[in-house]
This record gives C-alpha cells, structure tokens and sequence, in this order.
C-alpha cells in the first residue's frame, strides 16, 4: 500500500471533522458564547491566569497533549498491524478525542478554569471529586514516569541530541521575556530561537554529552543519572511562571511540530515509500490480544485523558475568548491524530525497506515495545534521507523532536500533579501541603522518580500498559463530567455518550486484562504493586461510573420535567405567567 494514499486520505477525514463535526459541536453541543467572561480575565494574576493570544494557547495546549505518547502507543500497536491501529486513529480523533478535549475546555471554562476532578465534584457529587483526584493522581505518576524514562534512555542512545536540547531552554526563556515584556507577537522570536537550536545539532554530534563519568563516580547508570536530572530539571520548570517557559518553549516546539510534520510528509511524497508492514499482523500465539489492548496502547492520538487534565489545568487559565476552545480543544486532537499517523507511517513505511526488516523489528510484542522509539527515530532519518537530509542529522533531529515533546509535557504534567496534590491535601485538611507550593511539588515528583528508576524495561514492558488504561478511563470519566453537564444546560448528549460508554467498556475490560497478566507474571513487582493499584484503580473507577450514572439520570429526568413545564405553559398562558 502507497503511504501517500493513507496518508492523503486520513489528513482529509481530520480536515473534514474540524470543518463540520467540531462546528456543530461547537453550536449545538457546547454552545460558546463569545460574550462570556473568561477565567484569564476574571481571575486575571499574571502567573497562571493570564489571557492570551489563541496560537500561543494553541502551541502551549498541543504540545503540552503532543508529548511521547502519540509517537510511543502506535509504535508498538502496529505490532498487530498498521490497520486496526489506523482505524482507531481515525475514528478516535474524530468522535471522541475532540469531543473529549473540547469538552473538557468548555467546561472548565465555565466552572472558574476548575480541574476537571474539582468539576467532578460540582457536576456530579462532593465524592467524585476525591475519587477522580485520585485516579488523576495515578494518571500523572505514570506520565511523568514513563516520559523521563524516554527522554532518558533517547539522551543515553543518542548523546549528540544532549546539546541542542540544552540549547532550548535559555532560548525559550529569552523569548518568554521578549514577548511578555514587548507585548510582541511570538512567532518570529520562536521562528530565530529554532534556528539556533538546528544550528547547534552539528555541533552536538561532534561533542556528545555523556553521564558516563557521573554515573561511574556515584556507582550508578548513566540512565539513573539522567533520570534525576530530568526530574529535577520538570521541578524547577513547574514552579516558573507559565510566561517565562512553558508558553515560550511550546511556541518553540510548535514550529518543531509543524516542521517534523512537513518533514514526515513531504518526505512520504518525495520518497513514494511503501507500507511494508502486514495491515492485520499474524502476530506469535503468547502475543497479548489486541482487542481491547490496541484502545489503550494508542491512546494520545485516539483520545487522552490527560487532555482533560491540560484542558482543565493550565489551558483553561489562558484563553482569551470561549469562542477560542473550539481552535485550541478540536484542532489540538486533530492534530495529535496527525502526529500519531506520522509515527504509524515511519514505524510501517519508513523503518524498513523490506518486510523482512520490518519483522525483524516487531517480532514480538515485546520486542516491538522496547524499540518503539527508536523505530520511530529510524523511520523519520529514512523520510528526511528523501529530502537530502543525512540519515545521521535525520536521526538526531527527530530524537530531538521526541525530547522537547516528553518534556514539555513532564513540565506540564508535573506542574498538573502538584496541583492534585495540593487539592487532595486541602481536602483532608493537611494544610502544609496545601498551601507550601514546594513541598507539594516535591510530593508530586517522588512516587513518579522512585518508579522511573526501576531497572529494566518495566517503564515500556509494564508501566505503559497501566498508564494506557489509565489514561482511556481518565477519558471516559472526563466525558462523563461534560455528559452531565451537557444534559443539565438541556442539550442533546448523543455526540458524549458514545465514545464514553466506548471507552468505559474497553478500559474496564482492559483493567482485568492487566490483572491478570501482572497477578501470573511471577515478578513481585507487578504482583504486589501493579496488581493492587490495578484493582484500587478498577474500583475506584467503578464507583465514579456509577456515581455519573447516577447524576446523567437525574439530569435527564430534570431536563424531561422541564420540558414538559415547557410544552404546558406555551399552551396555557395563564400557567405559564405563574411559573
């Protein structure tokens, strides 16, 4: 199969589902009111609460959602074949991911830019709240784990990439203060900074930064090293105004993104590549099944529930005009579905020449989940080879791609938990946590360190199938919130329910799929703590379905009555002037 042919078709389906499907959402579902007050302007503080331009939103919203996840999940789920994986891509972005994000914006919006645990609790009941906190808190941990174990174990396997990263984060800075102080427009500063930050990629092949002395002095990996780095580096950038980094080196990396997105796709032209890998796999009999796995291996790029999280986060806190949720909540999903459809087509059309290298590379379930970025990497140096670009230079440059994304959204992630934890703490009234920005910080960053230092592949072997049902019930229950609230405001919920009763039902299923694979592994790890939270996580899941059920079901006979009052009082004026 040509990869253009894909390639155009699915590009035209997301052009087609911003056009028409997030319009009709945007007027019958969500109904935005472009007089609406937003909370950037109402609770306006210069740090969190600042309004802002919607492309520098768009940038922070997209590459905070755009981190390793859209590249790692269909990396590994082509394992199963590049065709169920694309299915899920497609109708994932469409009918749920800007459903979801879209929604979650709104709503967030209207309640005070609240997390969407917080609107848990205004929409659904006061115990929502604590319970969907707690399962975002289990979220975040395995975000923040699994990305700075990839953005390690890139740094490790590709020292030449460790400069031109370092590189970014004064620019970033630079740019932050440019723009903030001059009131200037962004995309020129973004545009130079970029520059810059290419210029140094041969400079950072000819002197590589290694841990390797480090880790040798301290009796440790250079992997461990860098993932204390990493963590200590996300602490310091989550307590930073949201002005000074995260919305300068999000620009940044939108120019990256843009430019990463040009490079696989032009590239696919230029080259004419051919998907050589199996659209159905006939994968080894021990492979994991991959109903209803492939729907939370591929999550970012089908539909996140950390989105709700940066929606209802920091997002919220930003937007200029309510009209703007629809540009920044659709479009962002469209465009995390575009970026996982740039990971399918390298890992099936650029990572290979011949189908038999490409089974040399997914012989196995394992084996495609440990090299998942790097058949990533491999496959965009081979699309950027098509444009004359040196493989070498290929490589380093998509690594550096895969870096800024995972750290831009640990930088988010991180700064997203810490508030959970402040919230969780005020709700038990342990008020040093609540109120000490640092020590919550702190907190938030030392259960995800202690598991990202876990040796072996537990991050990719083990982790990410957690964090993937995670994240889809995260979803599910982020769509039960805007559901409800749907319901209440008297609109028609259809375009809702569907992808969540979708996702409740294959993430359940995929919880018990897990628990079973982690209590007959043999591995104490996984028996005695990936197996427990797998189930505190089931029931706490199970408790949030049914407190949502509940509350849809009052919020329909509600509307119901109301209609009804409606109808009687239009055909008895006297009965309608009493009401």
């Amino acid at each position: 199969m040509p990869a253009v042919v894909v390639m155009v078709a699915v590009l035209a389906i997301f052009a087609l589902g911003y056009r028409y499907y997030s319009a009709y959402l945007a007027r019958r579902v969500y109904a935005l009111d472009p007089e609406f007050v937003t909370p950037a302007h109402a609770y306006r503080d210069g740090i969190d609460f600042v309004p802002t331009n919607r492309h520098i939103v768009f940038s922070h919203h997209f590459i905070s959602i755009a981190g390793a996840a859209p590249i790692v999940g269909p990396a590994v789920a082509v394992f199963w074949g590049w065709g169920p994986a694309l299915l899920w891509i497609v109708l994932g972005t469409v009918f749920a991911a800007g459903v979801h994000d879209f929604g979650a914006l709104v709503v967030s919006v209207r309640h005070k830019a609240k997390s969407i645990g917080t609107l848990a609790s205004e929409v659904i009941s006061s115990r929502a709240r604590t319970l969907f906190l707690l399962i975002i808190y289990f979220l975040l941990t395995m975000v923040n784990a699994v990305f700075a174990v990839v953005i390690a174990n890139l740094f490790v396997s590709n020292p030449a990439v460790v400069l031109p990263v370092l590189v970014t984060i004064p620019l970033a800075i630079g740019v932050g203060q440019y723009v903030y102080r001059r009131r200037t427009a962004a995309l020129l500063p973004s545009i130079v900074a970029l520059l810059i930050v290419y210029a140094s990629i041969p400079v950072g092949v000819q002197m590589p930064v290694t841990m390797d002395p480090v880790a040798e002095a301290v009796g440790v990996t250079p992997h461990t090293v860098w993932v204390v780095l990493i963590f200590a580096y996300a602490f310091v950038a989550s307590r930073l105004p949201v002005w000074l980094l995260l919305q300068p080196r999000d620009y940044i990396n939108q120019q990256q993104m843009l430019l990463a997105l040009v490079v696989i796709l032009v590239g696919v032209v230029v080259g004419m590549n051919t998907i050589v890998a199996p659209a159905v796999n006939d994968v080894p009999a021990d492979s994991p099944p991959w109903f209803p796995l492939l729907f939370v291996t591929i999550a970012c790029g089908a539909v996140s529930g950390f989105h709700s999280l940066v929606s209802s986060g920091t997002t919220a806190k930003q937007l200029n005009s309510e009209t703007d949720a629809r540009y920044v909540g659709y479009l962002g999903a469209v465009g995390e579905g575009s970026l996982a459809l740039c990971s399918l087509l390298a890992c099936t059309a650029g990572v290979a020449l011949t189908s038999g290298g490409w089974n040399s590379v997914y012989s196995d379930f394992d084996t495609a989940s440990d090299n998942s970025t790097a058949n990533f990497v491999n496959g965009v140096a081979e699309f950027a080879s098509n444009l004359g670009v040196p493989t070498s230079i290929g490589a380093v440059f998509a690594a550096i791609v895969v870096i800024s994304f995972a750290a831009t959204t640990m930088d988010t992630g991180l700064r997203l938990q810490r508030y959970i934890v402040q919230e969780i703490a005020d709700i038990v009234r342990i008020r040093p946590l609540a109120r000490n920005l640092t020590l919550a910080t702190v907190v938030a960053a030392a259960v995800p360190l202690a598991l990202a230092l876990v040796p072996g592949d537990f991050a990719f072997g083990t982790l990410w199938q957690l964090f993937g049902t995670t994240n889809q019930l995260t979803a599910g229950l982020a769509l039960a919130v805007v559901a409800v609230w749907v319901t209440k405001k008297s609109r028609n919920p259809v375009a809702v329910l569907v992808p969540l009763a979708f996702l409740v039902v294959m993430t359940t299923w995929a919880l018990v799929v897990n628990l079973t694979g982690f209590l007959s592994s043999g591995e104490p790890l996984q028996m005695f703590f990936l197996a427990p939270l797998d189930v505190v996580i089931f029931a706490l899941a199970m408790w949030l379905i049914v407190e949502a059920a509940i509350a849809l079901y009052r919020a329909w006979g509600a509307r119901s009555s109301q209609q009804q009052d409606d109808t009687v009082g239009s055909e008895n004026p006297t009965r309608a002037e009493e009401t």
